[in-house]
């Protein structure tokens, strides 16, 4: 038995230590947003915030994330909710399939830099696989993003 807490609701479930978090969040708990992409780490589909850092829930076991704060993509408003309506605006999106592991990612970066730089952005985005190529969108997103965070301040 494992107790997750997931999106702020505490989740016990039944599963081996070593279950990729991935597996736990999206077949035991139900929550299908987060991503299978690769299943090595190397895409980025499946990025979840665990304690405010962005982590590949397919390579994280469910032991790893035991006691931490975990976040989704069904979850991720509440952490800055001005991004989803940027991404939307702009119309980041085309097939969506990396886009909730790509709002993570970006969720992280914001959070520990308010203020990234294009060269920060690139280095902090460079994990997550897009097979559409919507990076130029991504990286406008991303700047109009902390551009409105500033000046709501």
């Amino acid at each position: 038995m494992a107790t997750l807490t997931i999106n702020g609701k505490k989740h016990t479930i039944e599963a081996d230590s070593s279950m990729p978090l991935l597996w736990a969040i999206r077949d035991i708990v139900g929550l299908t947003g987060t991503k299978f992409g690769c299943g090595k780490g190397l895409c980025g589909a499946c990025s979840v915030l665990l304690d405010g850092v962005s982590v590949r829930s397919c390579l994280t076991p469910v032991s790893a994330a035991e006691g931490k704060i975990i976040v989704t993509i069904e979850g991720v408003e509440n952490e800055n909710k001005v991004l989803q309506e940027v991404w939307d605006e702009l119309n980041v999106a085309q097939c969506g399939y990396c886009q909730s592991g790509q709002i993570i990612s970006a969720t992280a970066l914001l959070a520990s830099n308010a203020n990234p730089s294009s060269e920060d952005i690139d280095t902090a985005m460079s994990g997550n696989i897009c097979r559409c190529g919507t990076y130029p969108r991504i990286k406008s997103a991303i700047l109009k993003t902390a551009e409105l965070n500033q000046n709501s301040k």
